[in-house]
């Protein structure tokens, strides 16, 4: 199970930070990230982070906004996205990863449940 929190509604320009824990079935894990939907797109992979090769991925459109950490515990990982913008908003989903390569190909081993981000004035 992975339960993700911190969505909500914020100005273009400003901060919001995704929380998402990992219990059960779903942990452990050593690869956590997330993607985001559109309504009527397909799913994006936004991030990912690999604590055991000690490796991060990011995609273009999110880089050097947004930042992926692991948590104090292992099966916990968070993403903090700054400089918002009205292309972010989304529903982002938490997943546990078999493995992710640099081109943002990625095999997803669990899916939590999305959680809403909106960025509008």
């Amino acid at each position: 199970q992975l339960q993700a929190s911190g969505g909500g509604q914020v100005l273009p320009g400003g901060s919001l930070r995704l929380s998402c824990k990992a219990s059960g079935s779903s942990y452990p894990t050593y690869r956590m990230g997330w993607f985001r939907q559109v309504p009527g797109k397909g799913r994006e992979f936004v991030a990912g982070d690999d604590w055991q090769d000690d490796k991060k991925y990011y995609a273009e459109s999110v880089k050097g906004r947004f930042t992926i950490s692991k948590g104090t515990a292992e099966n916990e990982v968070s993403l903090q996205m700054n400089s918002l913008k009205p292309d972010d908003s989304a529903v982002y989903f938490c997943v546990t990863l078999n493995y992710f390569r640099e081109d943002g190909t990625a095999s997803v081993r669990y899916w939590g449940q999305g959680t809403q981000v909106t960025v509008s004035s």
